[in-house]
């Protein structure tokens, strides 16, 4: 089984450049039309939020345009740059919740691995939450007979990367209650995929691996410095690919890049001074 994750489109409305310079529209187009040539295909495409940028209908209805073309099934979840509402009703297929929910939390038995997604926006803040209504849902999916592996993917991780103002507006509330969870069900729980970072990173939580997409559009600087501010780069735009070995119970991540930027891509050395 194949899983494309891509993450944080940002798609503004009328194709607007985000920070006046990256073309989100033309990245997601690229992004479609790559995952639409391999060979073999994925199964799958998860998308871990931030689909718009200010989560309104016509924004949504422009990603929806750039969708048409991908044929391959693909399931969302929302990121704190989304809306609830407008991303329901432009995308119901793709988040297929129970009928009177209020989050997109939803599970897909369509695959050789079940999916779990999980809704960690607290709409109006850039960090993530997952109140106890949520986190009882999750305690009800892996305690129900289903006993197959699976993976879940939410937009915020529940983890300090270290890159301090986006380590600011992780997953907060819920967040340890999230890792007792894992912990409990980590003989069954293959990964845990988040966006919101905008940068490829791999770590094991709760005794799971959890793996952060890059962006489709554009990448987070990399500032290890606490004080470090907020600041993107025109890294090459990317997106990962989950293969899951069933026979092996064995998720491999890799990264593929969809575009290329000359650059340069700055990061910060040892101390403190920007290195190009």
């Amino acid at each position: 089984m194949l899983i494309a994750q891509l993450t944080d489109l940002h798609i503004g409305a009328g194709r607007r450049l985000a920070y006046r310079k990256v073309d989100t529209a033309g990245a997601l187009e690229k992004a479609v039309a790559h995952v639409m040539s391999m060979a073999p295909r994925p199964d799958v495409v998860l998308f871990t939020g931030d689909i718009g940028d200010l989560g309104t209908p016509d924004e949504y209805a422009l990603v929806a345009e750039i969708l048409k073309d991908l044929t391959i099934p693909y399931f969302m979840v929302p990121g704190n740059h989304d809306r609830r509402g407008p991303l329901r009703a432009a995308f119901p297929d793709a988040t297929p919740v129970a009928m009177g929910q209020a989050f997109v939390n939803y599970v897909v038995d369509d695959f050789a691995l079940r999916l779990i997604a999980l809704d960690t926006l607290d709409e109006g803040k850039p960090g993530g939450v997952l109140p106890k209504s949520q986190l009882d849902w999750l305690r009800g999916v892996l305690a129900d007979e289903d006993d197959r592996d699976c993976l879940i993917f939410l937009h915020h991780p529940p983890i300090l990367t270290g890159i301090a103002h986006m380590d600011a507006q992780n997953l907060g509330d819920g967040a340890d209650e999230l890792a007792d969870i894992v912990s409990e069900h980590r003989d069954r729980i293959r990964a845990i995929i988040c966006g919101h970072v905008h940068r490829p990173i791999h770590t094991v939580w709760a005794g799971v691996p959890l793996i952060i997409g890059p962006s489709v559009a554009h990448q987070v600087a990399f500032d290890l410095r606490a004080d470090g501010p907020s600041a993107f780069v025109m890294e090459p735009p990317a997106m990962h690919l989950h293969v899951w070995d069933a026979d092996q119970k064995n998720l491999m991540t890799h990264l593929a890049y969809l575009d290329h930027y000359d650059g340069p891509h700055p990061f910060f050395g040892a101390d403190g001074k920007l290195i190009v």
